[in-house]
């Protein structure tokens, strides 16, 4: 059976405002229809990295200026995004690969166009963090965000005891070249639990190794593994009792 062709792109005209854009983790196809609409209806998009952008932009015929807006052009292009705002502009602003403002630029620009009374709307769609999660098999009724972990021994000692008796799932990000360094100083703090380290998530090479923290932190695959990574460690085993089955489980909807 052929695969149908997707709804055409909406022409209604985008409400000014900013558009917070979630764009795909790796896999092109996992872009919304509503992110293609307002990509395509929008007078700017602004890119963390303008060539990542572009490539999603060629890949769906969509032509729009882009202006760079990472950590470290931010501060000089937010003044005049914000006055585009105010007279009506209607900017997307995208991150490289998932959800902006998730460990990524722009909650200064979010918090300042909601200041001076410019529309923020987020457009939900492709995250790393809930791939993993999902993907991990560990209990995940409740889970914690932690972000990268600071990158010297004794400022990641001291958060990760911080966050031992947390009783969730716990999600890092990781740079590559300090995924092993991190899983055993993870395993000190938290002792053997289960964990899952996600590889290129959507991508061609998508890996996930599951196992015991120690276990993880020895094996030579994870000395210096290729891409983005994200980590999963189970709760502790006091929560993990805790926390209600799928059929038990009172249901209130779902984010």
């Amino acid at each position: 059976m052929s695969r149908p062709d997707p709804p055409p792109l909406s022409d209604a005209i985008l409400a000014p405002g900013l558009y917070v854009t979630a764009t795909p983790i790796g896999n092109l196809r996992d872009v919304t229809l509503r992110a293609l609409d307002v990509l395509a209806g929008c007078d700017l998009v602004l890119a963390e990295d303008t060539r990542v952008t572009a490539k999603l932009l060629n890949a769906y015929g969509i032509s729009k200026p882009l202006l760079r807006f990472d950590e470290h052009a931010a501060a000089k292009a937010q003044p005049k995004v914000l006055e585009r705002l105010a007279v009506g502009g209607r900017i997307a602003l995208c991150s490289d690969a998932g959800t902006p403002l998730v460990s990524d630029p722009g909650a200064r620009l979010v918090a300042a166009a909601l200041a001076q009374g410019s529309a923020v709307y987020p457009l939900p769609g492709a995250s790393a963090v809930l791939a993993a999660v999902v993907a991990s098999g560990l209990p995940s009724e409740r889970f914690l965000f932690a972000g990268f972990p600071p990158p010297k021994g004794a400022a990641r000692d001291r958060a990760f005891a911080e966050l031992a008796q947390v009783p969730a799932a716990l999600v890092f990000f990781e740079g590559q070249s300090r995924v092993a360094s991190s899983l055993a100083a993870m395993a000190r703090a938290f002792g053997d639990r289960p964990a899952v380290v996600a590889r290129e998530l959507t991508k061609l090479h998508e890996t996930v190794y599951r196992g015991a923290l120690t276990s993880l932190a020895a094996d030579p695959r994870l000395a210096d593994p290729k891409g983005e990574i994200v980590i999963v460690v189970g709760p502790p085993l006091a929560a993990e009792a805790a926390q209600p089955q799928d059929a038990d489980a009172p249901r209130c909807g779902k984010p």
